[in-house]
């Protein structure tokens, strides 16, 4: 099975969108190009969200996972979702596999035990071995202030989890709102997110929320990187060595 790359959009805010295109719709589209958008919103202790029917709806619109998390337990749930989706993603694209060989309606569940054993084997040997792209998509409004430090301590945390896994790991860093416009890109690809603690204090928050241009961003960034790669594939870009 040809190893390929995961291809993930990580939405972490704590609010409803109120500016721009509908960020649903926003995860269907990245959805058809092959990207995952999972959403985490991040609550302060006894806070309730009036955003969590978009939340779900972005996820699940976006093919991904979901979770509300109060910012202490930040960390983990980054981790966790990120690894959760990795595996959903890969069991997604097996079972259409076999589908095609058993038949539309057979699932993985009627498999013999043995061969659904080995099915697990094979994705978890997938989830470790597939290149990863995360994007992830950070809300900058003006709530998420006193959150920020939290965020950036689980990404950090984020990369490092995940720095032993076999495959590559690719992080973008994107900022919605921005200082100049709504989407503001903070970190371009990098296979890991040292320099985090020299981004995040320059930070500034603002009022709105336009999660649907962020996610919109978020495809042209990643159609961006594969035509980049296309071309040097084909020879057209050679990378210079010194």
């Amino acid at each position: 099975m040809k190893k390929g790359t995961l291809r993930q959009i990580l939405l972490i805010t704590d609010g409803c969108s109120n500016q721009g295109e509908d960020p649903v719709a926003m995860a269907a589209l990245a959805r058809e190009h092959g990207m995952t958008v999972n959403v985490i919103g991040v609550l302060d202790e006894n806070e309730r969200t009036d955003g969590l029917k978009e939340i779900e709806n972005i996820a699940l619109s976006g093919g991904g996972i979901h979770q509300l998390v109060y910012a202490k337990q930040l960390s983990h749930t980054v981790q966790m979702v990120t690894r959760k989706a990795m595996t959903q993603t890969i069991q997604g694209f097996i079972h259409k596999e076999l589908q095609s060989i058993l038949g539309q309606d057979k699932e993985i569940e009627d498999l013999p035990p043995d061969k659904r054993g080995q099915v697990v084997e094979v994705v978890d040997e997938l989830g470790e071995t597939m290149d990863l792209e995360v994007l992830i998509m950070i809300d900058t409004s003006a709530s998420m202030q006193h959150k920020l430090p939290t965020v950036e301590d689980a990404l950090l945390d984020l990369s490092i989890s995940l720095h032993s896994r076999i495959g590559e790991n690719e992080y973008a860093l994107y900022a919605f709102p921005g200082k100049r416009k709504q989407v503001e890109r903070l970190m371009d690809w990098t296979p890991i997110l040292k320099d985090i603690h020299t981004i995040f204090p320059k930070l500034t928050t603002g009022g709105i929320t336009p999660t649907g241009p962020a996610l919109k961003e978020a495809i042209d960034a990643y159609q961006n990187k594969r035509s980049k790669r296309g071309l040097l594939d084909d020879g057209y870009i050679e990378e210079s060595s010194s």
